[in-house]
């Protein structure tokens, strides 16, 4: 991939990361939401007009400010996060649609403007006069902005939302739907499902879930589905003993934990299994549609469980049917695609692990020489990986704090800390072990562990800490390296703390 084209992708990236920032800490009252108006508006499992009254109030005005708060607090803190609110109820008030999209707009925006102001007035403000400056600023700037977004802002957020609610149902109307698996299954292997997911699924879903108490659009990308039928396919099909031996895990992980994460790297092995993804997936959405099916809100994570309790009443059937169909293609087609390779990777397979362990060797060698050095190797069946280091690394680093950093800090970076903490504990080695999300890597981690595929856009947020970039939580030589640096670390200094 070219420098460019990479660079774009990682500019992709941390764009959804900041839409994840915004919707990932409130998934909790998005799913409450969910279980009120399952349950109690006229067509939920326990009618009642009264607990049903919650509905409105939450999604017109909990739910938009919650992620105005949260964006604008991501921007500039808790005053982003005031700025931010005081900016959205303006669009609120001056529309009659729920403003997901206004607030994920206004909030950061609101919050950026507050900042700049602060950056110019804070150090001409004269001893003593620090709170009123601060508050009033806050609160003519708060002024000016609910205004704004009342008059100017709202009305082209609402073309907008018209212009999307008027694609969406001409595209709903052909019965296309299932060519967003096109767009759907390259970007969640690139990382960039959030990006569609939080920017464009979950707003229109949540307002079509208004009028028709549930949505197709929190099915479209998150069907556990295709995952699991490609796991099987790796399972049964696979000519690479790691394949086989890690896909097992990797469904469990992936199906009931709802961390698709993990089954990015046996994509990336084999890419043409994208095809069978796609087909898959577009096979789920088709079903989908053929039974009218939808959840009341977004599931996070996409597991089988969330599926299931997300659902209406009198929607299991299409919802099932839709996973079933899904992993049932994907099963066939990439099953199909990897018995075309299994020889030829079962013919190779020993001589890559003999290279491997011979590498492997060398690079313990080196790193006990330097202890500075995170090189690179790959897995054999094909899975490749790379630590990138960042200039921290040229240097030799007494590792007492690693975190492991995803898009969300909430999926695959949770697993992989989890696996690498118990580890070290097994082997009575007390160093820290997190997870965060990219743009919230703490400045006092020694080592940051993440995806290859996140490692440019990790490196441009925080080039100065070392960078191990893996490809399969479930087993990666990088960290296996990484381990043994902090192993000898301990034994020869005693306590790394």
């Amino acid at each position: 991939m070219s420098q460019p084209t990479a660079s774009f992708r990682a500019k992709l990236q941390a764009g959804g990361g900041f839409l994840t920032g915004m919707v990932i800490p409130n998934m909790g009252a998005f799913i409450a939401w969910g279980f009120i108006t399952a349950l109690f508006i006229p067509t939920g499992w326990l009618p009642n007009e009264e607990l049903g009254s919650l509905v409105g109030p939450m999604i017109i005005y909990l739910l938009p400010l919650l992620l105005a708060y949260t964006g604008g607090h991501l921007v500039h803190g808790q005053r982003g996060g005031v700025a931010g609110t005081i900016g959205t109820i303006g669009l609120i008030v001056g529309s009659d649609i729920p403003m997901f999209l206004g607030a994920m707009l206004m909030g950061p925006l609101s919050a950026l403007i507050v900042k700049k102001w602060d950056s110019y007035i804070q150090p001409k403000i004269r001893p003593g006069f620090e709170m009123i400056v601060n508050n009033f600023g806050l609160g003519i700037l708060g002024f000016g902005l609910a205004i704004l977004s009342f008059k100017v802002i709202g009305p082209a957020v609402l073309a907008i939302n018209e212009g999307l609610t008027a694609a969406v149902d001409a595209l709903l109307a052909t019965g296309f739907t299932p060519i967003l698996a096109l767009l759907n299954e390259p970007a969640k292997v690139l990382f960039l499902n959030n990006v569609i997911d939080q920017g464009i699924y979950y707003p229109l879903g949540m307002q079509q879930s208004v009028e028709a108490g549930k949505s197709i659009f929190f099915m479209v990308a998150s069907n556990p589905g295709p995952g699991l039928g490609l796991l099987l396919a790796y399972t049964f099909f696979s000519g690479s003993k790691v394949m086989r031996q890690t896909a097992p895990a990797a469904i469990i992980i992936h199906f009931f934990g709802g961390i698709h994460e993990i089954y990015f790297p046996y994509v990336f092995a084999r890419p043409i299994t994208l095809v069978g993804m796609t087909l898959g997936a577009g096979s789920g959405i088709a079903t989908a549609q053929l039974f009218d099916a939808g959840l009341v809100a977004g599931p996070s994570p996409g597991s089988i469980f969330a599926y299931l309790l997300l659902t209406p009443r009198g929607g299991f059937v299409g919802t099932i049917a839709a996973v079933l169909v899904a992993t049932t293609v994907s099963f066939l087609v990439n099953a199909f695609l990897l018995r075309l390779t299994q020889k030829q990777d079962a013919a190779k397979e020993d001589h890559e692990l003999e290279a491997e362990l011979a590498e492997a060797k060398a690079r313990t060698s080196s790193l006990k020489q330097e202890g500075k050095d995170v090189l690179s190797a790959s897995l054999a069946g094909g899975i490749s990986h790379a630590a990138v280091p960042s200039q921290a690394s040229a240097v030799a680093v007494r590792i007492k704090k690693v975190v492991f950093a995803c898009d969300a800090g909430m999926g695959s970076s949770t697993m992989g800390a989890s696996l690498f903490r118990k580890k070290l504990a097994g082997a009575g080695i007390p160093v820290e072990v997190t997870n965060t999300a990219i743009e919230k890597i703490p400045g006092d981690a020694d080592v940051v562990v993440t995806h290859k595929n996140l490692s440019e856009r990790t490196q441009r947020a925080h080039g100065d800490i070392e960078i191990v970039a893996i490809d399969n939580f479930l087993g990666d030589s990088a960290l296996d390296q990484l381990f043994a640096r902090i192993e000898e670390q301990s034994g020869s200094e005693g306590d790394p703390r």
